[in-house]
């Protein structure tokens, strides 16, 4: 039987209303916690003062640099003890999940069983980083509970100046639209830079992540120093049958509204089917007797919409690949930055390719571990030093889809451009 519970009035409003409460989760944990019942106590108090009482300290497990998160308690009586003894440590396990977050429920229990045997039985799937967090053990309980986890063959994650944890989505497992076999890319990569994972040696972290299409599942445009993104080069390809049953259900005004006028690049036209004439950029699909929808490729920018509204009647083309875009992050010294694209287009379908992929990877955190100040992230060393520094260094040609931004001036002068061209060809003739 646990101790008493603590006073929480401030907590206790938490409860009210019609949603689940986080509140109520730890209360129900309390029950059999002494460790719990005083880590509500400490929360209490920091809803009161409007304070938070956790301080860092160095706690791992054998062999590792990083991977736990410790916190120990700033509340203390006046003769130095904490206040609440019981919670007074409260240090978080960051677990490495599998490629594609897949779990069978066996596994799910087991870890519920190991955390509440050696933690505070929180645990957080998944966080930004990707981690499942094992959140609330004590210094000596997290060696203990770090075997029994590695014995279920999961590893620490990333945490500190370092390669972190990986996101993968669940692509080609269940998804229509996945553009290459995100799990292998995945783990590829992962197992080639384990140990700039477990013994923290960069300027700031590097986070790798992996979406299947251009929905980007992961926000990994936002939030990776590295995102690999699957798209597709020709044609979307087309499903006649499917686009007519679709037609039937939602007719004219819905293709019209939901899907042409919504596509970025005024890629579609409705047409009578007499007047598309189709072409080798073209796809075409007939969505009644009478009527179709022209496709210009040239023009699309894979945003999924399309995709999305008439799933199995339009889908991504055959020639499936990934782009590459390095630099994105959320906050800190300059503010969010979106990822730039590097590579345009790698095929992943073979072990070639992700190998290329996995070089690339090293070059950019050799040169990001060379040249980035500290707490820099990959994108603001890109900001700071120019793209076309980081390009030159990853020996890799300027593409036009590259650009960060469109240019404003439509007019754009070409003399010069023939002599620019001759002067190009020729020096890579001579090399």
């Amino acid at each position: 039987m646990a101790k008493k519970m603590h006073d929480t009035p401030n907590l206790d409003q938490l409860e009210d209303g019609p949603w689940p409460s986080f509140v109520t989760g730890l209360k129900d944990l309390a029950k059999d916690k002494d460790y719990v019942v005083d880590l509500l106590g400490q929360l209490e108090e920091s809803y009161k003062t409007r304070k938070g009482y956790w301080k860092g300290g160095t706690v791992g497990v054998y062999g590792y640099g990083g991977g736990v998160i410790p916190r120990f308690t700033e509340l203390k009586n006046e003769d130095g003890t904490p206040k609440f003894k019981d919670a007074a440590e409260f240090h978080t396990l960051r677990i490495m999940p599998p490629p594609g977050m897949h779990y069978d429920t066996g596994t799910l229990r087991q870890f519920c069983d190991l955390w509440e045997k050696h933690g505070s039985g929180l645990i957080a799937f998944h966080g930004q980083s990707g981690d499942i967090m094992f959140q609330g053990a004590t210094t000596d309980n997290v060696q203990k509970a770090f075997d029994e986890l590695n014995e279920m063959g999961f590893d620490l994650g990333g945490a500190g100046p370092a390669v972190r944890t990986s996101m993968s989505c669940v692509g080609a497992a269940r998804c229509e639209q996945s553009c290459y076999d995100e799990a292998k890319t995945h783990r590829a990569v992962l197992n080639t830079f384990l140990d700039d994972i477990h013994r923290p040696s960069l300027p700031y972290k590097f986070k790798f992540k992996f979406s299947g299409c251009p929905n980007d599942c992961m926000n990994s445009v936002q939030r990776a120093d590295m995102a690999v993104i699957g798209t597709w080069r020709d044609n979307i390809r087309t499903d006649e049958a499917l686009a007519k049953k679709w037609f039937v259900k939602h007719g004219m005004d819905e293709l019209v509204n939901d899907i042409v006028a919504r596509c970025p690049t005024k890629t579609f036209q409705v047409k009578e089917l007499s007047k598309i004439k189709g072409g080798e950029h073209i796809s075409t699909v007939a969505v009644n007797d009478t009527h179709g929808i022209e496709i210009n490729n040239q023009d699309c920018v894979r945003c999924m919409h399309c995709v999305n509204v008439m799933t199995g009647a339009l889908a991504p083309g055959k020639d499936k690949g990934a782009t590459v875009l390095v630099g994105g992050k959320s906050h800190l010294k300059i503010g969010g930055l979106m990822g730039t694209v590097v590579i345009p287009f790698i095929k992943l379908d073979t072990d070639e390719g992700v190998e290329q992929l996995v070089d690339f990877a090293q070059r950019t955190i050799e040169f990001f571990a060379e040249n980035a100040l500290e707490h820099e992230r990959t994108g603001e060393m890109i900001e700071r030093i120019g793209l076309t520094n980081f390009l030159d260094a990853m020996e890799i040609d300027v593409d036009p889809s590259m650009v960060n931004s469109p240019r404003m001036n439509p007019y754009v002068r070409t003399d010069g451009w023939d002599d620019e061209v001759a002067k190009i060809n020729a020096k890579k003739q001579a090399a």
